[in-house]
This record gives C-alpha cells, sequence and structure tokens, in this order.
C-alpha cells in the first residue's frame, strides 16, 4: 500500500504527528456541514454517535487491548496485568478530568454543565467536551504508532499498517464529532465560521497528543503494554460516559445502537484485514 510505504520511511514521532493531522482534518471535515445546512436531523445525529461508539469499542479491543496482552507476555509480565492496570488507569484518568474539566454535552441545557464551577461561555463548555472525547483517541494513535517502530511490538505484531488502520478508524469516527460541536452552534445562531472554528478546534488536542504517546513508548519500551491498554480504558470511558448516552437522546435509539453494531464490525474489518 503506498501510504504504508510512505509513512515507513518517516520517524514514527511524525508518523504520529500526520495520523494526528489527519484525524482532526476528519473532525474539520464534519463540522464544514455547517456551510451547508443549519441542521441535521436527529435520527441522522445519533445514527453517526452511535457509529462512533461502535468504531472506538472496537479499535479499543482490536488494536490496544490485544496488542498489550501480546506484548506483555513477549516482556515478561503476566499477560493480563499490564492490561488490566493500564486499562482502568487510563478510566480513572478519563474520570478525573471529566470531574475536574468544566464541559457541556451538546444537546444538553446550560444548567448540566459538568466539572468544576465556571462562568464560561456555552460554545466553550460545548468545545471542551469533545476535547475530552478526543484526547484518548489521539493517544491511542501516537501509541499504536509508537509500538509499530519498536523492536519488542513488531516481534509481537504491531505494524505500521495496524497503526495506519487505528488512524483511519478514529477518522472515521471523528466525523460526527465535529458535526456534534459546530451544527449546535450553527443552529442557535452561531456564523458559519464560528461554527466551524469551533468545531475542528475541538479536535486540535489530537496532533498533540498523538507525539505525546509515541515520544513516550519510542523511548520507554518497557511502558508499551501499559500505554496500549491506558488508552483503551480511556476509550472505553469515552464511549460508557458520554457517546453512547448523547447517542440515545435524541430518541432514535434503536438506530443508534444498530449503528454501534455497524462501527464495531467495519473498524473489527479493517483492523483484521488491513492490519
Amino acid at each position: 500500500m503506498f501510504v504504508i510505504d510512505l509513512f515507513r520511511q518517516l520517524d514514527p514521532v511524525v508518523q504520529a504527528l500526520l495520523a494526528g493531522v489527519f484525524t482532526w482534518g476528519i473532525t474539520a471535515l464534519g463540522a464544514a456541514l455547517v456551510f451547508l445546512t443549519r441542521r441535521v436531523s436527529a435520527a441522522l445525529l445519533d445514527a453517526m454517535l452511535g457509529f462512533a461508539a461502535g468504531v472506538m469499542i472496537a479499535a479499543s479491543f482490536w488494536s490496544l487491548l490485544l496488542p498489550a496482552i501480546e506484548l506483555s507476555e513477549r516482556l515478561g509480565y503476566r499477560g493480563w496485568v499490564p492490561a488490566a492496570v493500564g486499562f482502568l488507569a487510563g478510566g480513572l484518568c478519563l474520570r478525573a478530568v471529566d470531574q475536574l474539566l468544566p464541559h457541556l454535552h451538546p444537546r444538553l441545557a446550560d444548567t448540566e454543565v459538568e466539572g468544576i464551577p465556571t462562568t464560561w461561555r456555552r460554545t466553550t463548555l460545548l468545545v471542551l467536551a469533545i476535547t475530552l472525547h478526543n484526547l484518548p483517541e489521539g493517544l491511542a494513535v501516537g501509541v499504536a504508532f509508537g509500538a509499530a517502530a519498536a523492536p519488542t511490538g513488531v516481534a509481537s505484531g504491531a505494524t505500521l499498517a495496524a497503526a495506519v488502520t487505528l488512524a483511519i478508524g478514529i477518522g472515521l469516527q471523528n466525523f460526527p464529532e465535529g458535526v456534534a460541536v459546530a451544527m449546535p452552534l450553527r443552529r442557535e445562531g452561531v456564523t458559519a465560521w464560528k461554527s466551524f472554528h469551533y468545531g475542528q478546534l475541538s479536535a486540535a488536542i489530537e496532533p498533540v497528543a498523538a507525539v505525546a504517546g509515541a515520544a513516550a513508548v519510542v523511548a520507554v519500551e518497557s511502558l508499551l503494554p501499559f500505554a496500549l491498554a491506558f488508552a483503551a480504558g480511556a476509550m472505553v470511558f469515552v464511549v460508557v460516559e458520554e457517546l453512547i448516552p448523547e447517542s440515545q437522546r435524541g430518541g432514535h435509539g434503536d438506530l443508534a445502537t444498530m449503528m454501534t453494531l455497524v462501527g464495531f464490525v467495519i473498524m473489527m474489518t479493517l483492523d483484521v484485514a488491513l492490519g
């Protein structure tokens, strides 16, 4: 594959940076829908959020947890220990951030702000809510590229193709997240350009997190299984805490559930077929 061959010549941190920019760009593409319409139907938004949840669940296992278990055994750990410790640590870390960072989920009233009390504007709180989604996604992409460059990772089956596949999957599910931030703002009367700006800004953290994740595991190879599982735990927390509940709020729960299954199958197929 041309993309794989091109990436192979680059430093893993640069690979992670480019992948993070790609996933950021897909979020911007979703936010750009505000230039075409003021609103997206609740059914479509619920379906997209359900699809995003399915992609993240599948990526958490096939691209992160399973490689973490295989790497653990090669590094001399009990196979389940780094996976369990890292997974729980990732979820607890995101829980702490969720408790502290002021944010507001799309389609909720201003009175339902989470985190510490604040006087920040609604637009800022909406952006921060999706930024919280995107932090573990960027980290997952970076760790995957770092694993593909580490000798132990390669020996355990972590490949550049698998990392690229994960980036593609994360990109697919970033599209509805861009829509979820930008469209409510546009509907409330914010200009198209401002709505787009806030929508794409929510994913600006992804290249930063990707670079940090790749640099950490390249520098300290023994962190690899813990880092992979940490990213998985953080992503599953986001799915259970935010994506699935949000996909059920618009009154199309059955559709969202079916699209979660579709998203899972598509990501699983991508990982197995291309990774």
